[in-house]
């Protein structure tokens, strides 16, 4: 079917006029007289009845004039949502985000974006590093968070960074290293609490013992999670060598404590990742900007 000609009967029919059809379409008169003939010609259907003034429909051209403004309703509603999708005002934001961010940053992030595009989807997912990345490469995320050292940063994302996170030794608060500094020999001696293999926390510690050519701590106790690490060194046993995000409410609470240790200052980084050589949807764009202006509340 002539979608435009379909249209130019439409406004005819909508106005009543061929006339102001015309004026509202910005062409002439004949133009629009000629291309509704040739239409009623290719339906093989007269659209309209001869008439004194005005026009007047036949009964098929009422039905088609309320089918054509079913059409064009939804037409207008699919313009609406393209606008809406190109401007990041609706849609889904598939986010994916190791645990760093994702368990401290991405949730303040998402409630003010959500705030301000309450028409987006937002699906948050927590996953290690390595899944992120192929996530981002596969097309099943987005957008990528990313926190941990710098050495993992791949070579085919581009990778913005957000904040650096300080690794921080913490103690109980009775333990006798509590607010002091000591050395990294002597913090070495001291059992640890740490995450399971594979966590990139713990590998930091190991590679750390071996730039300084000391021996790994004892891992007296792993856990799969980081919320069971902190609560048995709250509870007054063992070190544990964590990310400040994690636990800078608890020392400041006086729960736990910090142990200087000299010589060593290391950091996470927060990065934000998206595919290279792609321009990131408004969405990903939107949420990037509320991250980047929305400093972490500590």
């Amino acid at each position: 079917m002539n979608i435009h000609a379909l249209r130019l009967f439409y406004y005819v029919a909508e106005t009543g006029s061929v006339t102001k059809a015309a004026a509202h379409l910005n062409i002439s008169q004949p133009a629009v007289t000629s291309q509704i003939k040739k239409f009623e010609k290719e339906l093989g259907m007269a659209l309209f009845s001869p008439s004194g003034r005005g026009v007047t429909l036949t009964p098929f051209g009422v039905e088609l004039w309320q089918q054509a403004g079913n059409f064009f309703t939804y037409e207008q509603q699919i313009d609406s949502f393209v606008e809406d999708y190109l401007q990041g005002r609706r849609g889904k934001l598939r986010i994916a985000a190791t645990y760093l961010p994702a368990n401290f940053l991405v949730p303040g992030w998402a409630a003010v974006f959500k705030a301000g595009h309450p028409d987006m989807e937002l699906s948050i997912t927590t996953v290690n590093t390595s899944q992120a990345f192929e996530r981002l490469k596969r097309h099943e995320a987005d957008v990528a968070f990313y926190g941990g050292g710098a050495e993992n940063k791949p070579v085919d994302v581009e990778w913005q960074e957000l904040l650096r996170d300080e690794l921080w030794f913490v103690v109980s608060p009775a333990h006798p290293y509590a607010g002091q500094t000591v050395a990294l020999a002597e913090m070495m001696e001291q059992p640890f609490i740490m995450r399971e293999q594979g966590s990139s926390t713990r590998a930091r510690l190991m590679a750390l013992c071996t730039t300084h050519g000391l021996r790994p701590p004892q891992i007296a106790l792993q856990f799969s999670g980081l919320g069971e690490a902190i609560r048995s060194v709250i509870a007054g046993y063992g070190v544990n060598f964590i990310s400040a995000l994690a636990v800078r409410e608890y020392v400041e609470r006086g729960q736990l404590a910090r142990v200087m240790v000299d010589g060593v200052q290391l950091y996470n980084n927060i990065a934000v990742c998206t595919r290279r050589n792609e321009q990131p949807p408004a969405a990903v764009r939107n949420f990037i900007s509320i991250c980047m202006a929305t400093p972490p509340q500590w």
